[in-house]
């Protein structure tokens, strides 16, 4: 896979996307990342990227010359065409089953927003647009980070270990399993005794119950599209029904 990212800020990728498994990934050859700066496409002297906002208001917005340009030049950068994606809150969220889905194309072109927005006529070069969560950030350069981590720990051969990824969070719809190392007791609190067993049947059977659990405890909401058996649901029923009522969110449908 190759990932271009466009920012007015491209130096911040770089020790990220070099480091730990990401860096292990990209040294390997799995992935190939660069950045670009979108200033390379202004039209000036000082390199100008935004401009006020017709009707008045707070801020600036980047100027759609540049990153149409920039969308076009890059593009042009590898025979294999690109999904792009802009983020904004007003996208899909990202999700396990979001980054999976990217996980197969074979390029990504990742457009990093800055200061108070975009000219809307950018959009237009989107395929996709997403949101990281319901909050704002100064640049979408953390966004990109975080899809670029999420779709690359997907890709074989990034982990090593090809089943870490499908045993993590979200991988089946619901929480990861509580897990645990060395020592077995710390500060009076002690690890599972099924898992100092080595029934490795026992321990599949504990893990499943912890993912429901946790889930059931802390996502609630993720139950409602989980796949789980009918006794499975039971339980998870018996769990919501001695939770502490806060009055407080829904507590999911199973």
């Amino acid at each position: 896979m190759r990932i271009d990212v466009i920012s007015v800020i491209p130096q911040v990728f770089g020790a990220y996307v070099s480091a730990s498994v990401l860096g292990r990934a990209r040294s390997r050859g799995v992935f190939e990342f660069h950045a670009h700066d979108l200033r390379d496409w202004a039209h000036d002297r000082h390199r100008t990227v935004d401009d006020a906002p017709f009707g008045g208001g707070q801020g600036m917005l980047m100027k759609p010359e540049p990153i149409f340009e920039a969308v076009e030049a890059v593009g042009g950068l590898a025979d294999v065409p690109a999904k792009v994606i802009f983020f904004s809150p007003c996208g899909a969220p990202l999700t396990q089953a979001v980054a999976g889905r990217l996980s197969h194309a074979p390029r990504l072109m990742l457009v990093c927003g800055r200061y108070e927005g975009m000219d809307e006529r950018v959009y237009a070069l989107a395929d996709e647009v997403i949101s990281l969560g319901d909050y704002v950030l100064t640049g979408g350069e953390l966004a990109a980070l975080a899809l670029t981590d999420a779709v690359v720990r997907l890709l074989p051969g990034a982990l090593g270990d090809e089943m870490s990824a499908r045993d993590e969070s979200f991988s089946d719809g619901l929480l990861e399993y509580a897990q645990y190392t060395r020592p077995a007791e710390y500060r009076g609190m002690r690890v599972p005794d099924v898992l100092l067993s080595g029934d490795h049947a026992a321990v599949d059977r504990w893990r499943r119950e912890s993912s429901l659990t946790r889930t059931a405890l802390l996502r609630p909401d993720l139950l409602a599209s989980a796949d789980l058996t009918a006794d499975e649901r039971t339980a998870v029923r018996r769990v919501l029904g001695s939770r502490p009522t806060t009055g407080e969110g829904d507590e999911g449908h199973v």
